[in-house]
């Protein structure tokens, strides 16, 4: 059993884009459906496509370079823990590096990046950063 399985998906995703992977594969839930889908919304991946059958499903991650190779996921960091859980309210959501990456937050009103939940005026917690 896994006791933080956000952290393992950036895990996968980090190792794969430093190996210079086109795809990686992480098993699916509704949570990480969600990360996937704002992380193809802002451009980090170019998509993700659910594989398998309904006990063990996954979610195949398309990673995104540039035409140099260069990975456009530069670096995935976990914030909300299982031990030890951020929150932040709706003045508090931090910017990452200046707007050039985001911040994703898990609210009332579902997953969101940190520009979404400041317009909507809604807090939560923060769960990674990406840039």
């Amino acid at each position: 059993m896994m006791t933080d399985p956000i952290a393992d998906m950036l895990t996968r995703i980090r190792n794969a884009v430093m190996a210079g992977h086109e795809t990686t594969m992480v098993p699916a839930s509704r949570i990480k459906q969600n990360i996937a889908k704002l992380l193809k919304q802002e451009g980090f991946i170019s998509g993700y496509e659910l594989t398998g059958d309904k006990p063990q499903r996954q979610i195949k991650v398309h990673l995104r370079y540039d035409e140099k190779g260069t990975p456009l996921v530069n670096g995935l960091e976990r914030i909300s823990k299982p031990g030890l859980r951020v929150y932040v309210q709706r003045g508090e959501v931090p910017r990452v590096y200046g707007g050039l990456g985001i911040a994703v937050l898990s609210t009332s009103r579902g997953i969101m990046t940190g520009y979404q939940a400041w317009r909507q005026g809604v807090g939560g917690e923060l769960l990674l950063k990406v840039w």
